[in-house]
């Protein structure tokens, strides 16, 4: 099940101190529900430690997205791939458990209400054995979670979520 647009019941309890490095540019993005804001600056910051292929800073990230998502009703079983992600120090094993929790937040993504910015769903053919994999940006420039350096910039923006207003 992804994460859904369900009613919110417990408040999130994120911890900001832990961030091995800044998730989104001050301002950039704007989420009207403050705990999808959150969902989405940790999972950029989850998504910039895989593209620098930092497996530690990858689990920690993880672990503080875990935190978030476990704060916000529906999204508790994308929780879990958050916490295999945290559980696993090989790059591997992370970038694999990455593309079913993109996919998840993706969804949750384009049922969010977007105040500002635009947030970008881009796309490598290549990733999963050429099963391909997608994830978000919130620059348009393709930074590859899934082969980093390897290959940096392998694959495109296949949809752009906008503002509404």
């Amino acid at each position: 099940m992804a994460c859904t647009n369900a009613p919110k019941k417990t408040e999130a309890t994120v911890d900001s101190t832990a961030k091995t490095e800044p998730a989104v540019a001050a301002g950039t993005i704007q989420l009207a529900d403050p705990k999808i804001e959150s969902i989405y600056t940790d999972y950029i910051g989850l998504k910039n430690s895989l593209v620098a292929g930092n497996a530690a800073g990858s689990a920690q990230t993880a672990l503080d997205l875990s935190k978030a998502l476990s704060a916000y009703a529906g999204c508790e079983n994308t929780a879990l791939i958050a916490d295999k992600i945290a559980g696993s120090g090989d790059l591997k094993i992370q970038r694999k458990e990455f593309t079913a929790l993109s996919s998840d937040i993706i969804a949750l993504l384009k049922h969010a209400e977007l105040k500002k910015g635009t947030i970008y769903v881009q796309h490598c053919p290549m990733a999963n054995n050429g099963d391909g994999g997608d994830w978000l940006s919130s620059d348009k420039n393709i930074r590859n979670p899934y082969y980093g350096d390897e290959m940096l910039e392998c694959g495109g923006v296949v949809e752009e979520i906008k503002s509404k207003i």
